[in-house]
C-alpha cells in the first residue's frame, strides 16, 4: 500500500510540475508575440507593407521549420529520455531568444527564428514525458491539465510582453527577460521533474522511416494526425481576419482594438475552461466519443459566425467554439498515447507535433488567401467544412475500443 501511495504521489508530482513548467515556457515564448512587429523598424524594416509581410514571415517560420524536425527530436527522446529533450530545447530557445534581442537587422532576426524552430520540441517532449509517467487510465485528465498550462501561458504572455515593453521603454529588453524566464523553467525541469526512463534495447528500436510508415499504415493514428493539424488550422485560419471582421461589423470606432482583442482572447478563455474538464471526462466516457463531440461542437459553433452581424453574438460564438476546440488537442493526444506503446510515444508525439506546427503555419496563410479571394465570411465556412470533414474521418477511421493496458498489449 505504501509503495502504491508513493507511486501515485510520484506521477501526480511530475504532472503538476510539468503543468507549471509548460505555463512558464509558453508564457515566456508568447511574451514576444506583440513585440516583434514593433521591433521591425529598429531592424531596418520601414514601410508599412514590409512590416506586415515580415511580421507574418517571422511569426510562421519557427513553426514551419519545427514541423520537419520534430519527428527527429521525438525519436531521440525515445532513445535518450524526454527530460533530456526538455533541457536541450529550453537551453536552445533561451540562447536564440538572447540573440534575437541582439539582432542588428531583420535577416539576423529571421535566422534566429528559423534556428529556434530547428531546435524546437519542448511541447512534444513534455507531452511524451507526461504520457509515459502517468497511469494509462489518467491520460485524458493529465494531458488536459498540461494543455491548460499551455493555454493559460499563451493568454498571459502577450499581456506581460506588452506591459514590459511599455514600462522599460525598450522592445529589446523583453527578449532578455524572456531568456531568463526560460532558464528558470530549465532549472525547474532539472530539479522538479523525475522521469522513470529505461532506454530501449537495440532490438526494440525502430528507424524513423519505419515509424513514419507505421503512422501512414495506421488509419487511427493517421486520422488523429490530421485532427491535430486541422485543430490548429481551424484556430489559426480565422486569426488574421478577426479584427477585420469586427471592424466590418462595428465600423470605425476608438475601441476597435479592444473589441478585437476580446474576440481573440475569449476563444482562449473557452479553451482554458474546457480542456481539463473534457480531458477528465474522456477518461470516463471514452476518448473517441469526446473527440467526436468536440469536432461536432466546433463545426456547429464556427458555421454561424459567417452570418453574424452583431458583435456580442459573435463574441459568444467565439467563446463557444473555444469550449469545443479546447477539448480536441488533449483528447486526440490521449488517444494517440493509447494507440502506441510507452516506449514509442516520443517519436509519435514528435510527428503529431509536426502536424500542429503545420496547422500553425498553414492556417493564417490559408485564412488570408480565402479572405482575399472570396471574402471574410468564407473563412468561417471553409473552416467549418474542414472540421466537419475531420468529424466524418474520425467516425470512420478512429477505433472506439482501446485496451486499458496498451503498453502490455502492444509489447506482448
Amino acid at each position: 500500500m505504501a509503495e502504491a501511495g508513493e507511486e501515485t504521489a510520484g506521477w501526480r508530482r511530475t504532472l503538476w510540475a510539468m503543468v507549471g513548467i509548460q505555463f512558464v515556457m509558453t508564457g515566456a515564448f508568447s511574451v514576444l508575440s506583440p513585440i516583434m512587429p514593433l521591433l521591425l523598424p529598429e531592424l531596418g524594416v520601414e514601410s508599412a507593407r514590409a512590416i506586415d509581410l515580415w511580421a507574418g514571415v517571422l511569426a510562421g517560420i519557427t513553426s514551419f521549420i519545427a514541423a520537419f524536425v520534430s519527428p527527429l527530436w521525438g525519436r531521440l527522446a525515445d532513445r535518450r529520455g524526454r527530460k533530456l529533450m526538455l533541457l536541450r530545447s529550453s537551453l536552445a530557445i533561451a540562447v536564440f531568444t538572447v540573440l534575437m534581442g541582439l539582432s542588428g537587422n531583420v535577416w539576423q532576426f529571421f535566422a534566429c527564428r528559423a534556428l529556434m524552430g530547428a531546435f524546437a520540441g519542448f511541447s512534444s517532449a513534455a507531452i511524451a514525458l507526461v504520457a509515459s509517467q502517468v497511469p494509462e487510465e489518467r491520460l485524458g485528465f493529465s494531458l488536459g491539465w498540461l494543455s491548460t498550462g499551455q493555454l493559460v501561458g499563451s493568454l498571459v504572455g502577450p499581456l506581460v510582453g506588452g506591459a514590459l515593453a511599455d514600462v522599460t521603454g525598450s522592445y529589446r529588453i523583453p527578449f532578455f527577460c524572456t531568456a531568463a524566464t526560460i532558464l528558470l523553467a530549465m532549472g525547474l525541469v532539472q530539479f522538479g521533474v523525475d522521469e522513470r526512463f529505461v532506454a530501449p534495447g537495440r532490438r526494440n528500436r525502430q528507424p524513423l522511416l519505419g515509424s513514419l510508415l507505421a503512422l501512414a499504415r495506421s488509419h487511427g493514428l493517421l486520422a488523429l494526425f490530421f485532427v491535430l493539424l486541422m485543430a490548429q488550422f481551424g484556430v489559426r485560419t480565422v486569426q488574421p481576419i478577426v479584427t477585420l471582421y469586427v471592424q466590418e461589423m462595428m465600423g470605425p470606432r476608438p475601441d476597435l482594438a479592444t473589441l478585437a482583442g476580446i474576440a481573440f482572447s475569449i476563444t482562449g478563455l473557452g479553451n482554458v475552461i474546457s480542456a481539463p474538464f473534457l480531458g477528465n471526462r474522456s477518461d470516463v466516457i471514452g476518448y473517441r466519443r469526446v473527440l467526436l463531440i468536440c469536432l461536432f461542437g466546433a463545426t456547429v459553433t464556427t458555421l454561424p459566425q459567417a452570418f453574424t452581424d452583431n458583435y456580442w453574438t459573435f463574441a459568444a460564438e467565439r467563446f463557444a467554439v473555444g469550449l469545443f476546440i479546447g477539448g480536441i488537442v488533449p483528447t486526440a493526444n490521449a488517444l494517440v498515447g493509447r494507440l502506441v506503446s510507452r516506449s514509442e510515444r516520443g517519436s509519435v508525439y514528435g510527428m503529431t507535433s509536426s502536424a500542429m506546427f503545420l496547422g500553425n503555419s498553414l492556417g493564417p496563410l490559408s485564412g488570408g488567401a480565402v479572405a482575399a479571394i472570396l471574402g471574410l465570411d468564407w473563412v468561417f465556412l471553409v473552416t467549418a467544412a474542414v472540421l466537419f470533414a475531420n468529424l466524418f474521418w474520425v467516425y470512420m477511421r478512429v477505433p472506439g475500443d482501446i485496451p486499458t493496458d496498451i503498453s502490455r498489449t502492444t509489447e506482448a
